[in-house]
C-alpha cells in the first residue's frame, strides 16, 4: 500500500516476537510477550546497525533469559532465519545451558504456530526447524573440544562465571564462525568479579570503541552510590517495575548491610558490580584510585620488598620512593609459560609479550637473573632497604656474590616474615597508603591480578597476614609491596628528627 512506513530490522524482529511468542514462565506464563522498552531498545542496538558482537549485562532475576530465548527462536524459525544455518548457545554448566534451551522449547510448546514447524530434542538439547534445516542446541563447557561448529548465532549466557581471560568454549564458538558471512554473538549476563576475567576483557574492549560493531549495554550501580538505597537496586535492574519481587530484593539489601559477609555477592548479583564474592584486602576501586603512572625511580631513594619463588612459581620484587612510585619487576620461567597461564588463567604469556613479566630459560627461575636485574637497581637507584622472605635466600646469596654485590650491600638485604607480628603492622602501613592514595602503580596488569586476589586471615589478638590458603591466584606481587612499603616507613621513622616540634610539623612524605 503507498504510503505504507516500511519496517525496519528490529521493527520486524519485534513485531514477530510479540505475535508468535509466548511468556514461558513466571506470574504472566502463558500471555502474549509485550517487550517492554528497554528490551525494544536493545533489538534496535543489535539488528539495525552493523553488529558483532552485543553484550548485555545487568542483575539477575531480570529476564535476560528469557529475551535470548526470543532472539533463538528469530533466528531458528523467524525473520532472521538463514537456511540449513546453526544456532548454539553457550553456558558454563549443563544445568544452565538446559535453563535457555528448556525456555525456548517451553515458548514452542506454548504456539501453535511455532510447534507445527519446530522438533524439539529434549535430550539432545536442540531445536530443529526442518523446513528451513536450521538447528539449535544448547552447549555447556564440557563441549568445548567440539570444533567441527559453523555457527550462525551463538549467545554465551552467563559468561561473568568464567574465571581469568580465557574459556575454551568461548574461543571454540567464536572462531568456528569464520565460515559465516555476517555471524552474531550475544553475550548476556551479569558482571565478572574481576578486571582479568574473559567478559570484563570484552565489556571494556567494546566500551573503548575500538571496533563499532562491538556494542555494550550495562546496567550497573555506581560503586560511589549508596548500595543499600532503591536508587542502586533501579540501576541495575532496568526490568524492577516489571519482573521482580520487590520485597524479595529488599530483604536481600536488608541482609547484605546487617550482614557484611553477604555484600560483595549481594554488590555482584544484585547491583551488577564488578565485585568479587569474597572480599580482598584491598577493593578495586580503592586500587584503582592508586593508578597513576609512577614517575621514574632512577637516582632516587627506594626501598623494596622480593618475594623469592619455589623453582617455578612467581617471583616478584617491588620498589617504592619515598614519594609513593612503585616500580614492579615479576619472573616466571619461559618454558611452560603457555601451560602455566591456562593453568593460573591469567595471560603471563601475553604479559611477557608487552613487557611486563620477565622470562628465565628452562623450567625454573634462575636467581642468577633475579641477582643480576638486583645489580642493575642498586647502580641506578640509592636503595636502602630490601625486604625479604627468608625462604629460598640461602640460594640467592650466593647469585649476588656472583653479581658483583659489596658487603655493606649485602646487608642491605633484611629478613622478613611472614607471620602475623611481621606482616600485621605491614599491611596496616600499605592499607594507610592505600587509603590515603598515596601510591602510583600504575596499574600494573601482574601486581594488579595479585591485588585482586590478597585475601588476609586474622589472628585472635586482630593480627592480620596474607594468606595463600584463601587466595583463588598468585599473590607475590602483593606480599612484596607490603614488604617495600613497611621498609620505606620503616626508614622514615629512623630518620625522625630528636626535636619533636619539627617532626610534627615537618612536611609528610610517603
Amino acid at each position: 500500500m503507498a504510503g505504507r512506513k516500511r519496517l525496519t530490522r528490529a521493527e520486524r524482529n519485534i513485531k514477530w516476537i510479540e505475535a508468535f511468542c509466548c511468556i514461558p514462565e513466571g506470574k504472566m506464563v502463558g500471555k502474549k510477550v509485550k517487550l517492554t522498552t528497554k528490551q525494544k531498545h536493545w533489538l534496535i542496538r543489535i539488528y539495525d546497525s552493523p553488529t558483532r558482537t552485543f553484550i548485555l549485562s545487568m542483575a539477575r532475576k531480570n529476564a535476560k533469559t528469557a529475551l535470548s530465548a526470543f532472539i533463538v527462536l528469530l533466528h531458528l524459525c523467524g525473520p532472521e532465519a538463514r537456511a540449513n544455518s546453526q544456532i548454539y548457545s553457550a553456558a558454563q554448566s549443563r544445568d544452565q545451558a538446559a535453563i535457555l534451551f528448556e525456555l525456548a522449547a517451553k515458548v514452542v510448546r506454548m504456539s501453535e504456530d511455532l510447534s507445527t514447524y519446530v522438533n524439539i530434542r529434549d535430550t539432545a538439547k536442540e531445536l530443529l526447524c526442518g523446513e528451513l534445516g536450521t538447528l539449535y542446541k544448547a552447549l555447556s563447557a564440557d563441549a568445548a573440544t567440539k570444533f567441527g561448529l559453523s555457527p550462525a548465532l551463538m549467545i554465551h549466557d552467563e559468561l561473568g562465571q568464567v574465571v581469568g581471560p580465557r574459556s575454551q568454549l568461548y574461543e571454540a564458538l567464536e572462531t568456528a564462525s569464520a565460515a559465516q558471512e555476517q555471524p552474531l554473538s550475544i553475550i548476556i549476563s551479569t558482571q565478572a568479579p574481576t578486571d582479568a576475567d574473559l567478559l570484563s576483557l570484552l565489556i571494556d574492549d567494546a566500551l573503548s570503541g575500538a571496533d563499532p560493531r562491538n556494542k555494550v549495554e550495562i546496567c550497573t550501580a555506581p560503586l560511589d552510590m549508596d548500595p543499600f538505597s532503591e536508587e542502586a537496586i533501579r540501576a541495575a535492574n532496568p526490568h524492577f517495575d516489571d519482573f521482580m519481587n520487590k520485597e524479595e530484593v529488599f530483604r536481600q539489601a536488608s541482609d547484605a548491610k546487617r550482614l557484611p559477609s553477604r555484600e560483595p555477592a549481594y554488590r555482584n548479583l544484585i547491583l551488577n558490580q564488578r565485585v568479587e564474592a569474597r572480599s580482598p584486602f584491598v577493593n578495586r576501586t580503592i586500587w584503582a584510585e592508586n593508578g597513576g603512572k609512577p614517575s621514574s625511580i632512577d637516582g632516587r631513594r627506594v626501598y623494596g620488598g622480593l618475594d623469592l619463588s619455589a623453582v617455578s612459581d612467581l617471583t616478584a620484587l617491588e620498589l617504592v620512593s619515598e614519594d609513593g612510585d612503585v616500580e614492579s619487576t615479576f619472573w616466571l620461567p619461559e618454558e611452560g609459560l603457555t601451560e602455566k597461564s591456562r593453568n593460573d588463567r591469567v595471560p603471563y604469556d601475553q604479559w611477557a609479550r608487552d613487557g611486563f613479566l620477565e622470562t628465565c630459560p628452562g623450567r625454573s627461575i634462575e636467581y642468577d637473573f633475579v641477582a643480576e636485574y638486583l645489580r642493575t637497581v642498586f647502580d641506578r637507584c640509592d636503595v636502602q632497604v630490601i625486604n625479604f622472605d627468608r625462604y629460598n635466600m640461602r640460594f640467592l646469596k650466593p647469585c649476588l656474590i656472583r653479581a658483583g654485590f659489596s658487603e655493606e650491600e649485602m646487608d642491605r638485604f633484611k629478613e622478613f616474615g611472614q607471620g602475623f607480628q611481621s606482616m600485621s603492622p605491614a599491611l596496616r602501613e600499605l592499607e594507610s597508603q592505600l587509603l590515603g592514595k598515596k601510591l602510583r602503580h600504575g596499574m600494573h596488569p601482574v601486581l594488579t591480578m595479585c591485588s585482586a586476589n590478597a585475601v588476609t586471615v586474622t589472628d585472635p589478638a586482630g593480627g592480620r597476614k596474607f594468606t595463600k590458603a584463601k587466595a583463588t591466584g598468585r599473590i607475590d606481587g602483593m606480599v612484596a609491596l607490603a614488604m617495600a612499603v613497611s621498609a620505606a616507613s620503616s626508614g622514615e621513622a629512623e630518620e625522625a628528627p630528636a626535636d619533636l616540634d619539627a617532626f610534627l610539623f615537618r612536611p609528610m612524605s610517603f
